[in-house]
């Protein structure tokens, strides 16, 4: 059975459920998008399910917005992912993408349930990185774009896919 995970934003007024197969929070990115909004260097998403998505308090809270990406340059465009936070407080919840309909990644900072501890940190987007930003502690893999697996390859390859 998957995790059921149990989420808010820092205020209190957004609270969400939903169930993931792939609970490891264990991917940074660090794409200009991720900084902007995860604040410092980026930000973790996890995949959830979209279907076990329900808002238990808040939904008039929540606001939703395409970002931009490449923003300032020539290849400047409008993402069709919608990012979803609190209009209170500015919490990140999830980020949506009707390319891949059946899953909802929320952002891990959302997360109150306690998570699985990775392994080892995935750190994608090393191209879009400032000099000044660091990535985490302890071992990882760096990217100069994304790494290898799906969030749910990389969850079956180690043993961690919560069926």
């Amino acid at each position: 059975m998957p995790m059921k995970l149990d989420a808010s934003c820092q205020c209190g007024g957004v609270e969400f459920t939903l169930q993931s197969n792939t609970p490891v929070p264990y991917q940074f990115c660090a794409c200009s998008i991720c900084r902007k909004i995860g604040g410092y260097s980026g930000a973790v998403n996890i995949g959830g399910i979209h279907d076990s998505l329900q808002i238990t308090k808040g939904l008039d809270l929540i606001k939703r917005y395409n970002a931009t990406a490449d923003r300032g340059t020539p290849q400047e465009k409008k993402l069709e992912s919608e990012r979803a936070f609190c209009s209170n407080c500015s919490s990140p919840l999830w980020v949506f993408d009707r390319h891949w309909p059946e899953l909802v990644h929320p952002f891990a900072s959302a997360i109150d349930t306690p998570l699985p501890v990775p392994e080892e940190m995935v750190c994608i987007k090393a191209d879009s990185k400032p000099e000044w930003a660091r990535w985490p502690e302890g071992q990882k893999s760096v990217h100069r774009d994304y790494g290898k697996d799906s969030l749910e390859e990389w969850h079956r390859e180690r043993g961690l896919y919560v069926e």
